[in-house]
């Protein structure tokens, strides 16, 4: 449900509006009422409402200048009461981006819509919130974090990772390693793997997409390049080591980040 707040110094309007607006029907819920813009801020940084129906004309501090204080960080969609028809009035209301400014004596019809106009730039809001979460979530994807946390300290798996670090864009097997560092491969893998916490070639592999989704953000290359520059080579096996660690296709992540 939306949560709105009612701000309103006049008892007879504001439990009106509390008690003869059909909330409920429009999946909204009043979580609280204020009689000043004082208490109406209270009220915001309490409930952080969705909605807030905001007379302008309140002792203390009236509806403009509770807006001020709090509509930049709090973002709710506000619906704007007054008495008067006025165009500076309706110029400021504006500028805050009201879903409604109702006269009193207030329309129920006018009312309706304007909590539906004020619904809709909640979902609007939270969609876009929703959209920027996900896109950093996938711009931010790292397939080594889990190996990142802690140094590796055993000297002979650092090196085995300096060794991937200068040559991932090359063909690597563990030959290789044998013959650089003068260990046999058994010995190779259960050091690198006690010293980093997965395989050898599993940190390759890792290394090689992290390194692709660094060139795929940039957005200078074809992702066939992507997949040569890797050092995966081959742009089907390319994929499907991709999805291994990522759950979609280059294509699909291209898409995400690019939406």
């Amino acid at each position: 449900m939306y949560k709105v707040i009612i701000v309103e110094d006049e008892d007879i309007i504001r439990k009106g509006l509390v008690y003869s607006v059909p909330w409920a029907e429009m999946d909204c819920s009043v979580v609280g009422e204020a009689a000043n813009g004082i208490e109406g801020l209270e009220l915001i940084r309490e409930h952080n409402p969705d909605i807030a129906v905001i007379d302008i004309n309140m002792p203390i501090m009236d509806g403009f200048q509770m807006l001020e204080s709090s509509y930049e960080q709090y973002n709710y969609a506000p619906i704007i009461l007054s008495g008067y028809s006025d165009f500076e009035y309706a110029k400021r209301a504006i500028h805050y981006g009201v879903k409604g400014y109702l006269l009193k004596p207030l329309n129920m019809t006018d009312m309706k819509e304007a909590i539906r106009l004020a619904k809709r730039e909640c979902e609007i809001r939270n969609a876009w919130i929703s959209h920027q979460k996900t896109k950093e979530d996938w711009e931010s994807t790292s397939v080594l974090k889990d190996f990142q946390k802690q140094p590796v300290e055993d000297r002979l798996a650092r090196r085995m990772l300096e060794y991937i670090f200068e040559n991932y864009q090359q063909k690597i097997v563990m030959q290789d390693l044998v013959d650089h560092l003068n260990y046999s491969e058994a010995f190779l893998n259960r050091k690198f793997k006690d010293a980093v916490g997965t395989t050898f070639n599993d940190y390759l592999n890792r290394y090689r997409i992290q390194k692709a989704l660094e060139m795929i953000r940039q957005g200078d290359l074809p992702i066939q390049d992507i997949a040569w520059k890797s050092g995966i080579g081959d742009y089907k096996y390319f994929r499907v080591v991709f999805r291994k660690y990522l759950g979609c296709s280059p294509k699909e992540y291209m898409k995400e980040i690019s939406s």
